[in-house]
């Protein structure tokens, strides 16, 4: 049974939505079971988006992940953050003026992949077709088509080849209007 009902995207009993009005959604999108999205500022998800379990995105700026991206297992998408190292303290139930937040939106570009249990820091934008391997933490812009290891590149994707998948895959899929 799925607990909300919007066209286009498959939720689980078990996905959890604050703020679904302040949500962009595409078309096929999935969202697994164990999902958090507190959507306090605009959120986008694209076209054929899968966000997969014990994933989470929130801090209260916006977010936009672009067509064809995975948010992976238990990845932590934070658009917000206290910064602890100067003036502020406390946490969620201390007045905002007492607190050092750091609000930034989060932009993952098209055709990205972000790894199992990852963290994405406030103010990052991931380029189109980049992958980010399990476990990292980024705190930086990552260039397109880049493979990485947290903020360290490791190698290069393929993006000719993807663009042909991808172009086949628009021939073959009448319902997709990209």
């Amino acid at each position: 049974m799925e607990r909300y009902n919007i066209s286009g995207v498959k939720m689980f009993e078990n996905t959890k939505i604050i703020g679904i009005e302040n949500i962009d959604f595409g078309k096929n999108i999935i969202i697994d079971d164990f999902v958090l999205i507190y959507a306090a500022r605009r959120i986008r998800i694209g076209n054929y988006v899968h966000i997969a379990c014990f994933a989470s995105i929130t801090g209260g700026a916006e977010c936009d992940i672009g067509d064809f991206s995975a948010v992976s297992q238990g990845c932590r998408i934070l658009t917000g953050t206290d910064d602890f190292k100067d003036w502020g303290f406390g946490n969620s139930t201390i007045p905002e003026k007492y607190r050092n937040t750091k609000r930034v939106p989060i932009n993952i570009g098209r055709f990205c992949i972000v790894g199992a249990n990852s963290v994405v820091l406030p103010g990052v934008t991931i380029g189109e077709g980049a992958m980010v391997g399990a476990c990292s933490v980024v705190t930086r812009d990552l260039e397109p088509w880049g493979i990485y290891l947290g903020n360290n590149k490791i190698a290069d994707r393929n993006k000719e080849s993807v663009l042909e998948t991808y172009n086949r895959f628009l021939m073959d899929d009448s319902e997709y209007k990209g």
